[in-house]
């Protein structure tokens, strides 16, 4: 707790110097932090806040990218009734091959094959008989797929991240604005057991308001490194500074807090750590010369700090170099309570202070700033079990994909589609969620300045009032 608490204070004391060194001074004498443009709404075109379309009775579904994440969620898709599989496409045949042999071991048909050349996602967006495409390729041709998709008439998910630059994430906006079509990221960690209990209790009020939360990525991937087609997420690190990886850690985070669902985040300050592992895996794993190595932008370590419209604050880490232990964070503080998940999972709840005879409380008592006991919390994560969970979580745990989050995320994906319900997740919490990766390398670029984060809804941000997930009545 006291290194999160130093780390904390010497980002807002960062935050507080390079104040005073970049960006621009009002008349006034007041700072403005770096703005990135904000493009007007065309004319004609409306927000997607809420957005809800007709209801589908069977979602069909063409799957682009069957390498890594593809075949589970091809998978998954044939335990989730009300689906047909249409179409599956991958640049390599195999795979599409590999992808078939799922449908048939589920006893479903084969879908349409597409593969063979770089452009074959193309005809599968353009088939009629399509109401979903899901999109599981590596990051650089997500933003692509998105827009042509939606611009085929079809509904989108997205792996994460869904976008690498603002200038993505505006067109990806504007498209989904244009056609009223879905845009959703497929950000599986809102899901978790954790996270979704623990934003029951939230939405409940048993934390008091809430002020503060954490969330971060930090996995090691050296023994991952060579199952990235053409080395390409290692490339994108090497290729680019700032938080490139952030919608685990701020996804959780951003709803606990109501992100453009009546606050919004204002300005974030980043810094980073010089790299060092993942250079020196270069020269020893794949002899790569040391200077060739050291050219290596995305530090070894990356922290975000963002304040709110409402004076909240978020904190966001990235490390896939470090030897460290697989962590999101998150954590939820308020001001009656506080969770959190990494190392251990626990609760803190306000209650009456412990006190000597004659009434002073003993401040050395550390029990008295202790989680509550197991048996309290097991309690807590009953009592609060989310509906979702209450639902879905036997069978989740049954079909799995990181312990059954996975498969949740898909199927409310497709349970908000068969009943023309918003969806948990819209095109604005992708565009909020993504853009912390050209947001904080701005940062990083110009000694830490702040960096105003842009208002994706245009105006619009606080018309809906709380995270809510949509359920039929």
């Amino acid at each position: 707790m006291q290194k999160q608490l130093t780390t904390i204070a010497l980002l807002l004391a960062t935050l507080f110097l390079f104040s005073c060194t970049n960006g621009t001074q009002t008349p006034k004498g007041e700072y403005q932090p770096i703005r990135t443009e904000v493009p007007e709404r065309p004319a004609g075109q409306q927000h997607v806040l809420g957005l809800t379309t007709p209801r589908l009775e069977t979602v069909r579904v063409g799957f682009i990218g069957l390498g890594m994440r593809g075949p589970g969620a091809v998978h998954r898709f044939t335990h989730i009734p009300g689906t047909r599989i249409v179409a599956l496409c991958d640049l390599h045949e195999d795979r599409v091959e590999k992808a078939q042999a799922i449908l048939e071991n589920a006893g479903l048909p084969r879908a349409a094959s597409y593969g063979g050349s770089e452009e074959a996602w193309k005809e599968l967006c353009e088939r009629e008989d399509i109401d979903l495409v899901y999109i599981a390729t590596d990051w650089k041709r997500h933003a692509d797929m998105m827009i042509y998709a939606m611009e085929q008439g079809k509904h989108v998910a997205c792996e994460v991240p869904a976008a690498m630059t603002l200038g993505e994430i505006w067109d990806i906006v504007n498209t989904a604005e244009q056609t009223q079509k879905h845009a959703m990221m497929l950000e599986n960690c809102v899901y978790d057991y954790f996270e979704l209990t623990t934003l029951n209790m939230a939405q409940q009020g048993l934390f008091g308001e809430i002020l503060h939360t954490e969330g971060a990525y930090i996995h090691e991937l050296r023994d991952f490194w060579g199952s990235y087609e053409a080395d390409w997420r290692l490339q994108y690190n090497k290729e680019f500074r700032g938080d490139v990886y952030a919608t685990h850690g701020i996804g959780p985070a951003a709803q606990a807090l109501d992100i453009h669902r009546g606050d919004k985040m204002n300005t974030l300050v980043a810094m980073d750590t010089k790299p060092i592992s993942i250079p020196e895996y270069l020269i020893e794993e794949r002899g790569i010369d040391r200077d060739s190595a050291y050219d290596f932008a995305n530090g070894q370590h990356t922290m975000t700090m963002i304040r709110t419209e409402n004076g909240k604050t978020i904190h966001i880490q990235h490390d896939v170099a470090s030897p460290r232990p697989y962590s999101r964070m998150y954590q939820v503080s308020g001001t009656k309570g506080f969770a959190n998940k990494y190392p251990n999972q626990g609760y803190a709840l306000q209650g009456d202070a412990l006190t000597e005879a004659d009434g002073v409380p003993n401040h050395e008592d550390l029990s008295a700033h202790n989680y509550v006991s197991k048996e309290v919390r097991d309690a807590l994560m009953e009592k609060y079990k989310h509906p979702i969970h209450q639902e879905l979580e036997e069978k989740a745990k049954e079909v799995g994909g990181h312990g059954g989050m996975d498969f949740i995320m898909d199927y409310r994906l497709v349970y908000c589609l068969q009943n023309g319900l918003p969806l948990d997740m819209d095109v604005y919490d992708l565009a909020e969620w993504c853009s912390l990766a050209e947001l904080s390398r701005i940062s990083i670029e110009n000694n830490s300045a702040p960096v105003e984060v842009p208002d994706f809804t245009r105006g619009h941000w606080s018309d809906v009032r709380g995270y809510r997930h949509a359920f039929v009545d």
